[in-house]
């Protein structure tokens, strides 16, 4: 029952150990005391309520807001003592916004729950009682059964497949993107085991670290006991990694059947583990709706003060004080001065609360919302060749695009197409290129190679072998040797890689007559011209990003022990012992100003006793339980030394269509691009020029390995160069700076660096590791001028900077979909992010701050003249507005033309935007709600208030008569007359902001002034039952039976409106804006422009 609790509440039980102990197929000691440890069940939950939590848990949330508390407090100030309007005015608005967010976000979590309801409801195979049962429950122990594509239910330990060495393939796109088929492997003592009956007499035990989210870690040692006799047991322990872990949301490819063992379940897999909570991103927009908040509820307060100040100074006459038409009752003498005082000024913060606009939020909300399908709908954005459209994951942001002033793009599948072809490479200090299939010596054209010497021949036999491509041969029913499936011609081979790199080197070395044939998990099989060569596999050292290489350990035919390995050169080079070092360097160098990708290939022959020793402490460092990944890194490095040097390759990776052009256009639009990759130095700056992010009469300053402080000093402080960028304003400038500078930059010069940076039009950072990235975007991010900054990037390793940046883009490409899910939007290539940033987020921007800017404005014009009634009744708290007014204002009256205008308004026609990106500059710093404008806005709502006020009672006078038959109109026809110019005088206002008109802005704009004369006279034309006084009864007709009252609404609304439209005019025309000067150009002179691009597919 605790658990329970704890679970619903949040919080996760401890684990007891760092260690877990799972029985397969759940069968405990039977001696001694064993206690079973709790595990997790199979369920997935990615909901955020339950239908026990979903009500207190979502008004939590919702009145952690401002506007809603405090509309809240002044709900229950209403139920708790005497003011001048119904709980109904401020409870009704708030139970509408409540409501309707809260509709919102519970239909969203319905879809959650739904969606893992599939999922957990799935029904699986499990071993139980010596026979296959279909049963929707699985817990960790259970030993399962999964078919040929098939998902994986939890994370397995992998007993046995239907292949006899029990091997298995799978996908793993859900869960990283990558598509390639990987190989997975039993361990031989439960390979054998590929029965039911088997596996039901298999006593094992699997013991393994805590859950973790890290997809790619797994620690496990696993205990077999197998039963040989009654009398003797035979114990053997193996050491299982990730290559024997099945992650649930992984699919199994080309393998009929395959039993595991449960070891992590429902929110302990590591699928579930890396549900991340991305941290809450504030827009600048909401930022300033919160500022604008606090200054309106000083005026609230400052309002209600003043008149409550202004009563008790009224009222220290007594002829004021008690009149003689309101003496005061006992209780009323005798009560305390303070509690009244206190009572008085919570009845004027009750009667002035409308200043603040509560039903502003879920306006925002809901224009958020719709606004963001135009992004999917757009069919610019739209890629025909993959077919995929635009994305929006979090639509809180889509303002914050026409903000962005730094952007920050990963290279490689991001500004190039991560399409690898193989170019060049070097063997043996000797330059070769491949012209029709051949390597063809440098300077040798014509000169074909028919026949390879030795060491060229082992150069294509390492990049061959030392790999982990798999090869699909789209197997449709149970395994078939594929060796001899290879050997044939019935068959292509399609080779996988989990990176576009070894991929074309294997199918590059194929072309040149080394083809691998196949790797069944012992073996790999190539064809030597023809002749077929097995080697057995012995070990693979596996890649990671601090050793930058990767390598495998092969026994020849001849029966020698040989290790190949291929990586960056600066991991290779330095452990290299023979082979043309200086040769190859150099071939390396001009590869990478060619902009090619470079990786150096070489060898290291293993002695019988140097082999043992290599196995020996390979199998002590996996088996190894505590600190695996530290001793595997020491033996890591023990084996790859003393290396021989083969030679190096250069693989080409295209540029994305138009990158040019989107980056010269980002640059028009103040919008400085630094480009942040892990490729070395050479590559990053080829690519830098030729895709225009550094220009050829750019001043490229270097900031290069730099080992340490010594070094970082000769360039500071304030260096030459940097005298150079602050002075020279002509010239512009470009900085390079590598991983390892960038470290010892931050950690003692961290303010000129910043300097040195904001100085420079373009900034290239190479050799960046993940967490790198992400912490030079913190950098620029916290700066003192708070920039807005986007990350946009294709992989894994540009997740931490996606999530850093104020806007997080993933580009759908080749190295999976962990960037797409974490991120913030979701495009298809670089060349979308000019449109989504100059058009979407310009459009989104201009909608969203006039939104904001109107909705205090037309709260200050409806809350004003309540507080100028004050001064003509006494401070007597009367209000000004029928109850019924006060609710329906924001909800009804004049909700739906800003709204509309929010959803639809286009400042400038969309392709003269893309045509002008300079454009970008005119919203650029949060120019639409920066003080200077919210200033003229609530200046403009007050002077708008006063004139009607004064207006209508300059109009009503003392003793004007306005009424056909000599009366005169009382105090709820002046306010009535008060409200009837104010919502026909906000919707104008409106009108008058409005550039892009629609039929459906003329709908709502004509339609809301409209509804009111029509509810007006309904409302005040019929005797409601339940209603117990109708102070509005026949007013509003008889308000309407005046010509003059006729006359004084026309002319308050112009009087309101006329010196706005003249503002307008003069300012066009003696100070126009560049995006005003763009309106006119596209509308005088110019062809028609093609239709508007929302157009939905």
């Amino acid at each position: 029952m605790l658990r329970w609790i704890r679970q619903q509440l949040g919080f996760d039980p401890p684990h007891q150990s760092d260690t877990r102990t799972v029985y397969i197929a759940n069968r405990f000691p039977q001696h001694g005391h064993y206690v079973p440890q709790k595990f997790a069940d199979n369920r997935i939950i990615s909901s955020k309520y339950t239908i026990w939590n979903f009500i207190p848990k979502n008004l939590f949330e919702q009145f952690r807001r401002i506007a809603n508390f405090y509309f809240l407090i002044i709900f229950l100030v209403q139920l708790m003592i005497d003011t001048p309007t119904s709980p109904v005015t401020s409870g009704l608005p708030l139970f509408f916004v409540i409501t309707v967010t809260a509709i919102k976000q519970g239909y969203e979590d319905w879809l959650r729950h739904k969606a893992d309801n599939e999922v957990n409801g799935a029904p699986v195979f499990v071993v139980r009682s010596g026979s296959l049962v279909q049963t929707r429950s699985k817990n960790v122990g259970d030993i399962v059964r999964v078919a040929k594509d098939e998902t994986f239910p939890a994370d397995l330990v992998l007993l046995s497949s239907d292949r006899a060495e029990g091997t298995c393939h799978i996908t793993t796109a859900s869960l990283d993107g990558e598509t390639n088929l990987k190989t997975h492997f039993a361990v031989p003592e439960t390979a054998v085991s590929q029965t039911v009956s088997k596996l039901e007499s298999l006593q094992a035990v699997v013991e393994c670290q805590q859950p973790e989210a890290d997809l790619y870690r797994y620690h496990v040692g696993v205990g077999l006991v197998e039963m040989v006799s009654c009398l003797t047991q035979v114990a053997c322990i193996r050491p299982l990694g990730p290559e024997n872990l099945l992650l649930r949301g992984a699919r199994l490819k080309n393998t009929k059947e395959i039993f595991g063992v449960a070891v992590y379940t429902g929110m302990e897999s590591k699928m579930a583990l890396n549900y991340k909570c991305k941290s809450q991103k504030r827009s600048a927009v909401e930022k300033s709706m919160n500022t604008f908040l606090i200054i309106y509820l000083g005026i609230l307060l400052l309002e209600a003060v003043l008149s409550t100040i202004l009563k008790y100074a009224w009222q220290s006459e007594r002829k004021w004080d008690e009149p003689f038409y309101n003496e005061k009752t006992e209780q009323e003498k005798n009560s305390s001065k303070i509690l009244q005082f206190i009572s008085d000024f919570l009845a004027f913060l009750v009667l002035y609360n409308f200043i603040i606009p509560i039903s502003l939020y879920v306006t925002v909300e809901m224009q958020k919302f719709l606004g963001s399908f135009f992004i999917g709908w757009d069919l610019d954005l739209y890629h025909v060749e993959s077919d995929q459209k635009a994305q929006v994951n979090t639509s809180d942001l889509n303002e914050e695009l026409g903000q962005v002033e730094y952007v920050f793009t990963d290279k490689t599948g991001t500004l190039t197409e991560n399409e690898m072809q193989f170019r060049e490479c070097s063997i043996n200090g000797v330059k070769f290129q491949e012209i029709n299939g051949k390597l063809v010596p440098e300077g040798h054209p014509l000169y074909y190679y028919f026949y390879y010497n030795l060491f060229e021949e082992l150069f294509l036999k390492a990049v061959s072998l030392c790999h982990t491509v798999q090869i699909n041969y789209d197997q449709t029913d149970g395994p078939r040797d594929t060796f001899l499936q290879a050997n044939g011609v019935s068959d292509p081979v399609e080779y996988y890689a989990s990176s576009p790199d070894e991929k074309a080197l294997v199918e590059a070395t194929r072309r040149m007559g080394v083809t691998f044939v196949g790797n069944n998990g012992e073996n790999m099989e190539i064809k030597t011209f023809g002749r077929s060569e097995k080697y057995k596999l012995l070990h693979v050292l596996e890649f990671d990003a601090n050793r930058r290489r990767m390598s495998v350990i092969l026994q020849t035919p001849s029966g020698e022990k040989v290790l190949f390995t291929k990586g960056a050169e600066s991991s290779i080079f330095p452990h290299a012992r023979s082979g043309e070092v200086d040769k190859t360097r150099v071939h390396v160098d001009e590869f990478a100003l060619k902009g090619l990708r470079t990786l150096v290939v070489a060898c290291r022959r293993f002695s019988a006793g140097e082999y043992e020793e290599v196995d020996r402490r390979l199998h002590e460092a996996r088996t190894a339980l505590q600190q695996r990944e530290e001793r595997l890194a020491e033996v890591f490095s023990f084996i790859e030394r003393d290396l021989e040097l083969l030679g190096a390759t250069g693989v080409e990776d295209r540029l994305q269509e138009k990158v040019q052009e989107t980056i010269e256009a980002l640059r028009l639009a103040g919008i400085k691009v630094w480009v942040l990759t892990g490729d070395k130095h050479e590559t990053a700056v080829s690519v830098s020029l030729s895709c225009g992010h550094f220009h050829r009469t750019m001043n490229i300053l270097e900031l290069v390995q730099q080992k340490s402080d010594s070094e970082l000093r000769c360039v500071s402080p304030r260096p030459p160069s940097y005298r150079r960028i602050r002075e020279d304003h002509v010239i512009q400038h470009g900085l390079v700076v590598d991983g390892t500078s960038l470290s010892l930059a931050l950690r003692q010069h961290e303010r000129l660096f910043m300097e040195v940076c904001r100085s420079c039009s373009a900034v290239l950072c190479c050799r960046m590791a993940p967490l790198q990235k992400a912490k030079v975007v913190r950098l620029i991010k916290t700066s003192p001028e708070k920039p807005i900054t986007l990350a946009i990037g294709d992989g894994a390793n540009d997740v931490s900077m996606i999530q850093e940046a104020n806007v997080g883009i993933g580009i759908m490409g080749k190295e999976g979909r962990q960037a797409v899910r974490n991120s913030d939007y979701a495009i298809a290539r670089f060349k979308f992010l000019a449109k989504l940033l100059l058009v979407h987020g310009h459009f989104y921007y201009i909608r969203i701050a006039t939104l904001v800017q109107y909705f205090f404005y037309k709260n200050v014009c409806f809350i004003t003249p309540q507080f100028l009634y004050q001064f003509f009744c006494l401070f007597s708290q009367q209000t000004l507005y029928d109850s019924v007014y006060l609710t329906l204002y924001n909800i009804c009256f004049t909700s739906l033309p800003v709204l509309v205008y929010s959803l639809f308004e286009q400042l400038v026609h969309p392709h003269v935007l893309q045509s002008k990106p300079a454009l970008y500059r005119d919203i650029s710093k949060n120019a639409l709600l920066s003080f200077k404008p919210f200033l003229y806005w609530t200046l403009q709502g007050f002077s708008h208030a006063f004139v009607f006020f004064f207006g209508s009672y300059i109009l009503m006078g003392e003793d004007t008569s306005l009424m056909g038959n000599g009366q005169m109109f009382g105090n709820w026809t002046f306010g009535t007359l008060v409200f009837t110019v104010m919502v026909i005088t906000v919707t104008l206002k409106l009108a008058l902001e409005t550039h892009y008109w629609t039929w459906m802005n003329h709908f709502v704009t004509w339609g809301s002034i409209a509804f009111y004369f029509i509810f007006s006279l309904f409302y005040g034309g019929i005797i409601w039952p339940f209603l117990h006084t109708q102070d509005m009864y026949f007013v509003f007709v008889q308000l309407l039976s005046s010509g003059s009252a006729w006359f004084a609404i026309i002319i308050v609304v112009v009087t309101c409106l006329f010196p706005d439209v003249v503002k307008k005019v003069l300012y066009r025309h003696l100070r126009p804006t560049s995006t005003q000067k763009s309106q006119v150009s596209s509308t005088c002179g110019q062809p028609p422009l093609p239709p508007p691009p929302y157009q939905a597919r």
